[in-house]
């Protein structure tokens, strides 16, 4: 599947990412700036989070009660949108997905 992450700046980053794999893993894979995963996603940083494109957002579920609570450490302003990318796994019903990295 492709995925796309919107930056900051404008910019946009798409890569090719293998059906099973976290978007914060790859994310970091792809080097996108601003997805971190210092935690490795197992749920304990929120240096994952980004803003599901609001196209998307049916189709990458919602979060949790933990993933819930871990946003509301997020750095970024948390909005409707939020999710922490280590939550969201790549398959086919996802191909174009598109996340956008909140502003640091």
């Amino acid at each position: 599947m492709q995925a796309t992450w919107k930056l900051p700046d404008g910019s946009e980053i798409t890569a090719d990412i293998a059906n099973g794999t976290n978007m914060m893993q790859a994310a970091v894979d792809n080097n996108i700036p601003g997805v971190i995963g210092e935690c490795g996603g197992c749920l304990s940083c929120a240096t994952c989070h980004v803003y599901v494109d609001p196209a998307w957002l049916d189709k990458t579920g919602s979060a949790d009660d933990f993933e819930d609570a871990m946003l509301d450490v997020a750095e970024a302003e948390r909005t409707d949108q939020s999710r922490l990318s280590c939550q969201i796994e790549a398959n086919d019903g996802l191909d174009g997905l598109v996340l956008i990295v909140p502003q640091p």
